[in-house]
């Protein structure tokens, strides 16, 4: 099997963009050459280069084309369009039921010639989300400019160049030369397999693989700090871009001055992360450690003192901005700086980012009192919950909105109930965060996304296909995991219509407003789907219900999930299925068959038996759900399937008297009747 291995080696590619394009390279070289049926593909990418080794047949097999032509009799300009078409003359066709046939053989071709037919112009198309042009004579785009092309074939070289037509594409063309690290082991170097590329260019102090430079990353900073008793900070999406800015990852520890450690901690990692790509340090206690940890790009000479000494020096200046930052800030009371929200626009339609606080602050304090906390401090905190962003520090770091709040109202002596909430009122930011927990927070943070999803969907601005550029789903979600996770017993329509009231009123009516309680229940299913959960059946408790109380939704669904877990259950719904479905046929032609049966009508035993149980059923269910008790409704439910077996198995619904048919109906209609009141049993799966 010919190993094929794809080089393409340009100045620094951006590390966002590195692992895409190496997915793109090789699905796109995979399609491109399917007929020679690549397999066992790995894909790489570093900051100047991505690859691709796969595996190939040796040729594209031989087949034979068959193309059917004009009928017999047509024109003879069809005919002889067919045959200028496909470069032959009508000796070439023969005639097969009445239409001219062109049998074509085409002969095998080898791997290489095939790979040289296609990567030139698959280079040219390829899809970086930017690219550049540079240079003289050359329209060819690539994301920084494109110096080598390796692209070898069982070791040797596959030619072919990128020009085309007058366009020289800058003299590009394959070979077997690639370079190693830019500064350490510059140069180019032959090579001759995937295995001698990636030994050589370890041996060039370069890690080609983005795997292998991630863990090199995270194990080496995690055991420097862990030799001076000291933790990392989780930053999995740091590790991927340092990753992506280094060829030769050689980790480092630094020095953080006395001085700044009255910082922040938050205030100091993002600063670092943002500004530096530098990980922060915490202490076995969790407090900020006075090191931080960085990753060069090569081994220095020294073995790092300059380099350590230098990244310092870098971090003090900009530690010295953050402190004038923070002294700056706390100058001017949160409460003071409120005013200047009102010269903020937050939407062209729904005013100023003062106007939004003021419908905040009367949101949470009906919210208050659902959630049982303190009115006053819900509106206090709510007042302040956006002040932090006039501050120079969040101007600076939009990263610390909300934290940044927090600090500076304990600063200015507000309860710490108020300060809290101010800090988790953006929580949960991501599907990892945790939700506010304190009644004050939890008040301000509802208030803070259920005006956001209110406001929006007023202003005809739902998210539509896979757009959401106002993170609608994200703020739907975190409402739905407040809920549930704090177990609040919230009519989320009426609160979607307290909401409203606040707004402009031209947009309180809006009609996009009516689907905003199917635009939580939707984003709830997804959330059950990721969990694993039934969704079906959420959506079956869902259907005709408008009931909008998330934690007596999910109480229901789980009631007949366990039930579902049981023989008697699963055979109750297949049962009431059948009902159902007899029932809605028999409808269409006669219906609705409502209203309670006559007993005197009952012919059989078995129809009497399930009458006498449903009519202590019924109540006994309509008790249940009143009180919210589930599983026993679900239980007495389930009590009814021997009833109903026996039923199915000896009763004709379909009678040859009318009256009697007519009554079976009724007492089916009696059944679904009951279980509508728990669920729509039909959309549940099995």
């Amino acid at each position: 099997m010919p190993e094929l291995l794809i080089e393409l080696f340009s100045e620094e590619i951006p590390a966002r963009m590195q692992a895409r394009a190496a997915s793109d390279l090789e699905r796109l070289v995979t399609e491109a050459l399917g007929p020679l049926k690549p397999r066992a593909a790995a894909a790489y990418a570093s900051p100047r280069r991505i690859a691709l080794s796969l595996e190939v047949d040796a040729t594209v097999p031989g087949s034979t084309v068959n193309e059917r032509g004009p009928r017999e009799g047509a024109p003879e300009k069809a005919l002889a369009g067919f045959t200028r078409k496909h470069g032959v003359t009508q000796d070439a066709l023969t005639l097969e039921n009445g239409f001219w046939v062109l049998h074509r053989e085409i002969a095998p071709v080898n791997a290489a010639t095939r790979i040289a037919e296609v990567l030139p112009g698959l280079l040219r198309r390829f899809p970086w989300p930017k690219s550049m042009r540079w240079g003289v004579g050359s329209a060819f785009t690539w994301v920084r400019p494109l110096r080598r092309i390796v692209c070898l074939l069982d070791g040797k070289v596959v030619d072919f160049t990128l020009a085309e037509g007058e366009d020289n594409d800058h003299g590009l063309k394959s070979g077997n030369l690639t370079e190693g690290h830019r500064f350490t082991k510059p140069g180019a170097f032959a090579v001759s397999s995937t295995q001698d590329w990636l030994d050589g260019l370890r041996a060039h102090e370069v890690e080609p693989d983005a795997a292998r430079r991630r863990t090199l990353i995270a194990e080496g900073v995690a055991r420097l700090a862990g030799e001076e008793g000291l933790n990392v900070v989780a930053d999995p999406g740091l590790i991927d871009e340092v990753a992506g800015l280094t060829e030769w990852p050689v980790p480092f520890l630094g020095q953080i001055d006395d001085e700044f450690m009255t910082l922040p901690p938050e205030v100091m990692q993002v600063s670092m992360r943002v500004n530096q790509r530098y990980f922060a340090l915490r202490n076995s206690d969790g407090s900020a450690a006075p090191r931080f940890a960085f990753v060069a790009n090569l081994l220095p000479s020294d073995g790092g003192t300059l380099t350590i000494a230098g990244n310092e020096r870098v971090l003090r200046a900009r530690f010295a901005d953050a402190r004038h930052f923070w002294d700056l800030d706390r100058a001017a009371t949160l409460a003071s700086r409120v005013p200047a929200l009102d010269r903020i626009v937050f939407h062209a339609s729904l005013g100023s980012q003062g106007a939004r606080v003021q419908r905040i602050v009367r949101l949470a304090g009906i919210l208050a009192g659902m959630t049982g906390a303190d009115p006053a401090q819900a509106e206090r905190a709510a007042l302040l919950c956006k002040a932090d962003l006039t501050t120079g520090m969040v101007g600076e770091f939009p990263e610390l909105q909300g934290i940044m709040g927090a600090y500076y109202a304990r600063h200015d002596g507000e309860p710490a109930a108020v300060a809290d909430a101010i800090g988790a009122h953006y929580m949960p930011r991501g599907p990892l965060d945790a939700v506010p927990t304190a009644p004050v927070s939890v008040a301000v943070a509802l208030a803070d996304k259920i005006d956001m999803l209110v406001a929006f969907f007023a202003a005809g601005e739902k998210p539509g296909g896979s757009g959401d550029p106002y993170a609608l789903r994200r703020a739907a979600l975190g409402v739905i995991r407040i809920i549930r996770e704090n177990g609040l017993r919230l009519d989320l329509a009426k609160v979607f219509w307290e909401a409203a009231q606040g707004l402009p009123e031209a947009l309180r009516l809006a009609p996009d407003l009516d689907v905003l309680p199917e635009f939580v229940a939707d984003r709830l299913r997804v959330q059950l789907r990721g969990e694993g959960a039934r969704h079906d059946i959420l959506a079956a408790v869902s259907v005709g219900n408008t009931d909008t109380d998330i934690v007596r939704l999910l109480a229901r669904a789980k009631a007949i999930a366990d039930m579902l877990e049981t023989d008697d259950g699963r055979n109750m719904l297949a049962a009431t299925k059948r009902a159902a479905n007899i029932l809605r046929i028999e409808d269409r032609k006669d219906g609705p068959h409502e209203g309670a049966p006559n007993p005197a009508l009952y012919a059989q035993t078995e129809e009497k038996a399930l009458a006498d149980q449903l009519a202590t059923t019924i109540p006994a269910v309509e008790q249940a759900t009143a009180q919210e008790r589930y599983a026993d409704a679900m239980r007495d439910v389930a009590a009814l399937r021997p009833a109903l077996d026996q039923f199915f198995d000896k009763v004709t619904v379909n009678d040859n008297d009318p009256a009697i048919r007519a009554n079976r109906l009724r007492l089916l209609s009696e059944l679904c009747r009951m279980t509508v009141l728990i669920a729509d049993f039909s959309q549940i799966e099995g």
